[in-house]
């Protein structure tokens, strides 16, 4: 993992067409914006691993034990 501090105002470039800015800093909350590609899907964590776990439902008779 890789942490990068970053102040209101200033970016962070991702994979030469990704660019997270910190919009707004409140508190325990950030804002940012994302600027890329209109193909570059975006979910929130919370959403993403609900997208998953739907993706990994087993077929009938699959076993459940992790």
């Amino acid at each position: 993992m890789l942490t990068i501090p970053r102040k209101k105002g200033e970016s962070v470039v991702i994979n030469d067409n990704v660019i997270l800015t910190v919009l707004e800093i409140r508190g325990d909350k950030v804002r940012f914006e994302i600027q890329c590609p209109r193909d570059c899907t975006i979910h929130r964590n919370e959403d993403y691993d609900a997208i998953q776990g739907v993706a990994r439902l087993p077929s009938c008779g699959t076993d459940l034990s992790p």
